[in-house]
């Protein structure tokens, strides 16, 4: 029986990714190289850089700024999330971490370099949220944001029998209507759209809140599964572990028969998308 209103989406479910952090740390995927080092080149590839990270989860996209250099304060909800995180980066002196939701947290104003957010800011408030990466910035500081959309080939017969396990065990609890966007044929033009904007961050355009020098870019890359990581990467996902455990087990069970009948394996032909905007600096 369908919910009516519930996309698995809603900003609760956003304590449930603290209940599984060794397989999130284990399945969830790193952002290419490329992403990095355009942010770096967009902040000015200097050195002493201070940054917040807003969900940091598990530091998947943690260690590439301590790599850097950077000085970065994780902002992390989750008890064993930031448990994990402390023992993670337990030998770098350029890391701490908040434990709290970024609305909460208590931070500088006017203290930061780079604010990021890696698959996460939609867990955010934007209203509350964009501002006050506003004020947390340093003239000139940027903001970035950044996410992937995981898209799996659907011009095959693996994609035609898994969305049929979807239509019985998940479409029969959320509505129809709430169907992810066919991302496999958007253009960059399509991303930028404020509607695009709002599907992946939860706020339409970062000019809303005074940033400028805005940046969208994209990077394509494939990743392949075998059948049990693709039902572990099905697991993080806060719409699929937000089901009812008779929905949840029946679709991973017929969508892990569909992988194993298809020769064992699953391609997701992801779009990693970057979203930036600066803070205006005093010659603005």
């Amino acid at each position: 029986m369908s919910t009516d209103d519930r996309t698995g989406w809603e900003r609760e479910n956003r304590t449930r990714f603290d209940e599984i952090v060794t397989n999130y740390d284990r399945i969830r995927w790193n952002y290419p190289d490329d992403l990095f080092a355009d942010i770096a080149l967009y902040t000015g590839q200097r050195k002493e850089i201070d940054t917040i990270e807003i969900g940091a989860g598990t530091g998947i996209a943690t260690r590439p700024f301590l790599d850097m250099g950077y000085t970065v304060t994780a902002v992390e909800m989750g008890e064993s999330m930031t448990a994990f995180l402390q023992s993670k980066f337990k030998e770098c002196p350029k890391f701490n971490v908040v434990t709290s939701t970024f609305e909460d947290a208590l931070l500088v104003d006017g203290n930061y370099d780079l604010i990021y957010a890696a698959s996460a800011f939609h867990w955010v408030d934007a209203s509350i949220g964009c501002p006050k990466v506003f004020r947390l910035l340093k003239n000139g500081g940027a903001f970035a944001l950044f996410r992937n959309n995981a898209i799996p080939p659907d011009d095959n017969e693996l994609y035609e029998e898994s969305q049929a396990v979807y239509e019985k065990h998940y479409y029969d609890y959320y509505k129809h209507e709430r169907r992810p966007v066919k991302l496999s044929s958007m253009t960059l033009e399509d991303y930028q759209k404020p509607s695009e904007v709002y599907r992946g961050f939860r706020f339409e355009s970062l000019e809303q809140y005074g940033f400028c020098d805005i940046s969208m870019k994209l990077y394509n890359a494939t990743l392949t599964y075998d059948a049990d990581e693709y039902i572990a990467l099905l697991e993080t996902y806060s719409d699929h572990r937000a089901l009812p455990e008779s929905n949840k087990a029946a679709l991973y069970a017929g969508v892990k028969e569909a992988i194993i009948k298809h020769g064992g394996y699953q391609d997701l032909n992801c779009v990693f998308q970057l979203y930036m905007g600066r803070k205006p600096g005093q010659n603005d």
